[in-house]
């Protein structure tokens, strides 16, 4: 695992069109749905985000593939877990831990005391934030047209 900067977040393409393809087939409500925003302009937005030091990520690599990604947020002692994923061929290998793991000192590092993550309704990674003390907060209810 290691921590990129905003010239590599173009290698972070195969895993956002894999997490939308997931969400299409979990989200209870809107399968269909994702990327909500096109995956050019979320990766335009990292570059920007981590540029700024407002936001962080890191990779897990096999070879020269990323095969998992962490980015978090960070505003004053509020932290956002934005994305972690893990592509499905390599879960179970204690990535998505290790991501958590790194997220974690990230927000401890910069003092963060409350620490946010939106999962979509279906998606079973709920199951890893609980096991590190995350509860539901809040339901939050969309109408998309």
């Amino acid at each position: 695992m290691r921590e990129i900067g905003a010239d590599e977040v173009s290698g972070l393409r195969e895993c956002l069109l894999a997490l939308a393809e997931h969400h299409n087939k979990v989200s209870v409500n809107f399968r269909g749905h994702y990327p909500k925003t096109p995956v050019y302009d979320t990766i335009a937005k990292f570059a920007a985000d981590l540029d700024s030091g407002r936001s962080a990520a890191a990779v897990i690599e096999d070879g020269d593939r990323i095969v998992g990604f962490c980015k978090t947020d960070i505003g004053g002692t509020a932290g956002v877990i934005e994305y972690l994923i893990v592509l499905s061929e390599y879960r179970g290998r204690g990535y998505g831990a290790a991501l958590m793991e790194w997220a974690l000192g990230k927000f401890e590092e910069r003092g963060v005391r409350d620490i946010d993550v939106k999962v979509a309704d279906g998606n079973d990674a709920v199951t890893l934030y609980e096991k590190y003390g995350f509860r539901m907060n809040a339901h939050i209810l969309r109408l998309s047209k």
